[in-house]
């Protein structure tokens, strides 16, 4: 009687574990088909906006996918899409960067794609995210080979794009400097970070200090 018992145990078991190995298999499957249909749908929204001959996003098409977004192209949030997708080249899309970016805001329509920037917007703006952003902004700005630095109508542009949200006065006042000064024709990596780090960590310390003033000292040192 045992031995039947426990037969009839290995049995249950065995049922069950068969059962729950077969949902398991049919959730993988459901999972894998979906992901393989957004993958799809990502890729013909690529193909919509690529160049044909080149097989990239040009300028031009990233140009229409701001009008069917309804967004500026001169919009930071397009910046910020160029970030989430590790955009290498100003100006131009691969359908790898396309994949990557996308795929991670879950975005495979224009309509989808459109209402995650305001997500994105929040992502950028966290402070661990917009160092890395801030980053990027340089870099993607260096549009020739071997170049490490950005003249300063260049700079004036990025530096009220992306970092004027943040401190407005602190960057017209910067910029106003820049474009009377005769000393520099281009600001270099560690000028553009020394500057963020400058009014993320000194100016909390100096908030009693004025602007221009705090601009000199920065300046200065």
């Amino acid at each position: 009687m045992r031995r039947s018992a426990s037969k009839k145990t290995v049995q249950s078991n065995s049922t069950t574990a068969s059962i729950t190995f077969s949902a398991t298999d049919l959730f993988r499957s459901a999972s894998s088909k979906a992901s393989s249909k957004e993958m799809e749908r990502i890729d013909n929204l690529f193909y919509s906006y690529a160049n044909r001959s080149s097989g990239i996003i040009d300028p031009e098409g990233i140009e229409t996918l701001c009008s069917d977004m309804e967004v500026d192209h001169t919009d930071v949030r397009i910046l910020m899409l160029a970030w989430k997708m590790r955009a290498e080249k100003q100006g131009y899309f691969t359908l790898e960067e396309w994949r990557r970016g996308l795929k991670s805001l879950r975005a495979d329509t224009v309509s989808k794609l459109k209402k995650v920037l305001l997500e994105l917007e929040k992502e950028v703006k966290r402070p661990t995210n917009f160092v890395d952003f801030y980053t990027y902004a340089f870099r993607y700005c260096l549009t020739e080979e071997k170049q490490k630095s950005i003249d300063i109508e260049s700079i004036c542009q990025l530096l009220d794009l992306v970092l004027g949200s943040h401190f407005r006065a602190q960057v017209d006042y910067f910029i106003e400097y820049l474009k009377i000064q005769s000393d520099y024709k281009v600001i270099n990596m560690d000028q553009w970070m020394g500057f963020y780090r400058f009014c993320n960590e000194v100016l909390p310390v100096l908030h009693s200090i004025t602007p221009n003033v705090l601009i000199l000292l920065y300046l200065i040192d």
